[in-house]
């Protein structure tokens, strides 16, 4: 005799929509997939691996539409109210300018480069603190001068930051 007992996955499996991936209501705002509020349709990857652990977004379920629709007004408040001190965040990042020291040779190429970590790294001395994502560089910094840089802050939201390369001062002794 074969034992025919059915197994229960051990996870909850996410309803699907229509083109065959995850529905879910964004609770914030998401660069790329929508504002908050929406209801949009993901892998299921990357619903089960990021939107859902992060908290940007829950299962699209009737009663979870219905309480976005009900409290619409009070969430675009909210977001306003974000949008403001991302704003003020862009004003006092336009502001400052911060300085990294490399090694670099007597023409001033460096040995290493400068790159978006470095830059958020300076940024945290000064109390900005943002992700390496946030900063947005054509390519890697690899000559000693001023440069100019982005910080994307929203997507209606950036900031430009100064940024100067300085060689590294040796002590002799």
């Amino acid at each position: 005799m074969t034992n025919t007992k059915k197994v229960k996955p051990r996870y909850k499996r996410l309803p699907s929509g229509q083109t065959g991936g995850v529905e879910l209501l964004l609770i914030q705002s998401v660069d790329g997939l929508g504002r908050q509020g929406d209801v949009v349709e993901v892998r299921p990857g990357y619903a089960n691996n990021y939107l859902l652990p992060q908290g940007l977004a829950t299962v699209a379920s009737a009663h979870h539409k219905r309480m976005v629709e009900k409290h619409r007004a009070k969430l675009q408040a909210i977001e306003q109210a974000r949008l403001k001190d991302l704003r003020t965040l862009a004003d006092s990042i336009s502001k400052l300018s911060v300085t990294i020291e490399a090694n670099a040779n007597e023409e001033g190429h460096l040995y290493g480069s400068v790159n978006a970590a470095d830059i958020a790294t300076a940024l945290k001395q000064h109390g900005v603190n943002l992700h390496n994502d946030q900063i947005r560089m054509e390519g890697v910094l690899k000559e000693l001068g001023l440069y100019t840089v982005r910080a994307h802050l929203h997507h209606e939201i950036e900031a430009e930051l100064k940024v100067w390369v300085v060689p590294t001062v040796q002590d002799d002794k």
